[in-house]
């Protein structure tokens, strides 16, 4: 046997790594377990306070109304109120346009931006959120119950499936900020939502093909061959009058939109830009008769507020299915989203929301909607962005909003008889050519080519399969990733850095320099049943590619092992570690580890494993094991064994 036999005389290489004190399985079980759901601590608050005390604090915690109204002042209300009637201007339009992008009839969007905000106020953490419907889950809604229920010729039905739809939208977000599962929108990544959002615009705008050409037939499919298809075969129902108007807006909503980022001081320019369409569209079409020349309009609305929908939900076969898996999906879409809109304005004023108490929020303000005659809703961008430039100060400003379409309800109505389809048609697409972010794609390609090829395939399948076909390959894709990553961790070769106590990756930095005798690796990711083998493997080609470029040097005496990146480790990691120790004592190479955590040692020494190591042969860092092997290298004789007296030299 070579070096790798001899015992470490006596003397010690910086500090012993200690075996943490075993704590009992509960009280490690009960730790674990808080960190995984309860990494914010929510409890805090109510620790050291009475009966009484904690009531309140839970009241508010539940709904955060009851912490700013008391303190809520006219100035505050006068901010809130401007805000308010801003964002209302908005979303009276884009509720009317985005029903009908749901085939819902136009009165279900100004519905759902009436209660879902007042409840939104209430239990909402958020200060710049407003709430309403939105374009994506609005046709991922439109498409899904489409395939099951035609909404031209079972309206009543296909409405009840989309309250129906709702109501489990609502429970499956409220059941995941309860039970603190919120961790699984994180597999909806930046890369996923990116491709997600801009797929799915492509395919709204394109919907809104039919509205601007004045087609009154029109395929219910989603992808882009379909809808090309439909728009082509009917060149001759083509109405240029629709298309002729629809285009005059478009352009009027982009140029404002251009007009109020060149200068942010008028943002309201944008903002009240789809009203004013609104308004001029419906004036125009009541003082040229346009109706009875080919232009479309939406009709009688009804007057009133939102009628109960409760007995209208729909729980029985075999309709059950496609209303809670169109509730899921589109659940997770809204709270992707919301959630999203959320923390970026709440960073921009440097306060904190809980992303928890947000889908308890939406959860329930789309429960109360199911059953007030609402579809989904949640935090749309562009309101929220108009919300935060017109200076919003609390959630005051969804009140205000929802009492300007309360008043629209009860007695504006009748006005929008005569709003040309054509428009809303124009609104849509002028909001969705902003989700196109090119510029985070092109951002996404410069920084990660694989985050970019998640963003493509998100846009791709949305584009030519459908939204659901697109979200599924996009999540696909995101889990594959992780799994890559968990079940194929990095292992680096480290050198010592001149002039410098650090040991880093020779490839990251070629000053590097390795140690004659002596194999560094770092595993960076901690060690389970899914990467176990692989570890194994790529450890076993590390030792062969080191001897194989070692040949007439130092052959290779000490493999170290960098455990610094190892959270944590199973029973497989723990084999592999005994099965390596095995592979290399057969080659005369003795195992060394550094910096293990605290968790590794416990199942080590549990294990025996470290026992056949040896403690002394576990260090604190790298650089002292490297020390102790290179004393070892230094100063034991060839052909010593451990058994043999005098064969390394005393150090003092």
């Amino acid at each position: 046997m070579g070096n790798a036999d001899c015992v470490l005389p006596g003397t010690e290489f910086g500090h012993r790594v200690p075996v943490p004190p075993s704590r009992p399985f509960l009280d490690t079980f009960r730790a674990n377990l808080k960190e995984t759901f309860f990494p914010d601590d929510p409890l805090r608050q109510f620790r050291n306070e009475s009966g009484p005390r904690r009531v309140i604090l839970g009241l508010k915690y539940f709904l955060p109304i009851l912490d700013w109204a008391p303190s809520y002042s006219l100035s505050l209300f006068k901010s809130d109120l401007i805000a308010g009637a801003t964002i209302a201007s908005l979303a009276i339009p884009q509720g009317i346009s985005y029903a009908k992008l749901a085939n819902l009839p136009p009165i279900i969007g100004l519905y759902s931006s009436f209660v879902p905000p007042l409840v939104y106020a209430m239990m909402g953490s958020s200060r710049d959120l407003a709430v309403g419907t939105v374009a994506v889950a609005s046709l991922l809604i439109g498409s899904m119950l489409a395939d099951e229920v035609s909404p031209t010729q079972e309206p009543a039905l296909y409405l009840h499936l989309a309250f129906t739809a709702t109501f489990f939208a609502g429970l499956f977000q409220a059941a995941l900020g309860l039970l603190r599962l919120g961790f699984i929108v994180d597999f909806l990544s930046h890369a996923t939502i990116v491709g997600f959002m801009a797929g799915a615009a492509t395919v709204v705008c394109l919907q809104q093909l039919k509205g601007m050409l004045g087609l009154e037939h029109f395929t219910t499919a989603t992808d882009l061959v379909s809808v090309l298809k439909s728009v082509f075969t009917q060149v001759h129902q083509w109405r240029w009058e629709s298309a002729v108007l629809g285009c005059c807006f478009l352009f009027f909503l982009l140029l404002t939109r251009f007009f109020s980022k060149r200068r942010p001081r008028f943002f309201w320019v944008s903002a009240a830009a789809p009203l004013t369409s609104v308004i001029l569209g419906t004036l125009l079409v009541f003082l040229t008769h346009a109706e009875n020349h080919g232009v479309q309009v939406i009709g009688y609305l009804k007057k009133g507020l939102n009628p109960p929908s409760a007995t209208s939900l729909i729980f029985t076969a075999p309709y059950l299915t496609v209303a809670l898996k169109t509730g899921v999906v589109t659940g997770i879409v809204a709270l992707a989203e919301g959630i999203a809109v959320g923390r970026s304005f709440a960073m921009f004023k440097n306060y904190h929301i809980d992303g928890n108490k947000e889908m308890i929020a939406f959860g329930t303000m789309n429960i109360v909607g199911s059953l007030t005659s609402c579809y989904l809703t949640t935090g749309p961008f562009s309101r929220s962005a108009v919300n935060y430039n017109a200076g919003c100060k609390t959630a005051m400003s969804n009140v205000v909003m929802a009492a300007a379409v309360m008043i629209t309800l009860l007695f504006l109505t009748p006005l929008f008889h005569y709003t040309p389809l054509v428009v809303l048609s124009a609104i849509i697409m002028a909001a969705m050519l902003g989700l196109v972010d090119y510029e985070a794609a092109i951002h996404l390609w410069h920084v990660d080519k694989v985050d970019f090829c998640v963003c493509l395939a998100a846009f791709l399948g949305v584009v030519f399969g459908s939204v659901e076909i697109g979200l599924v390959i996009a999540v696909s894709i995101s889990i594959l990733r992780v799994l890559l990553f968990v079940s194929r961790p990095r292992t680096t070769v480290l050198g010592k850095v001149p002039n410098s106590s650090a040991y880093r990756r020779v490839d990251q930095y070629p000053v590097a320099q390795t140690v004659p005798g002596v194999l560094i690796l770092r595993i960076d990711a901690p060690i389970y049943f899914t990467n176990a083998s692989y570890l194994r493997e790529r450890i076993s080609r590390w030792i062969e590619e080191e001897n194989d470029s070692s040949k007439g040097e130092t052959s290779l005496q000490y493999l170290i092992l960098d455990m610094g990146a190892v959270g944590s480790i199973d029973t497989s990691g723990i084999s592999m570690l005994d099965e390596v120790k095995k592979i290399i004592d057969r080659r005369s190479i003795k195992l060394v580890l550094a910096n293990p955590g605290s968790e590794v040692m416990k199942k080590m020494n549990s294990s025996k494993i470290l026992e056949a190591i040896g403690h002394e042969w576990v260090f604190l860092t790298v650089a002292d094991a490297v020390a102790a092997c290179n004393f070892m290298l230094h100063t034991c004789k060839p052909g010593a064994t451990a058994n043999d007296n005098g064969a390394c030299e005393a150090v003092v």
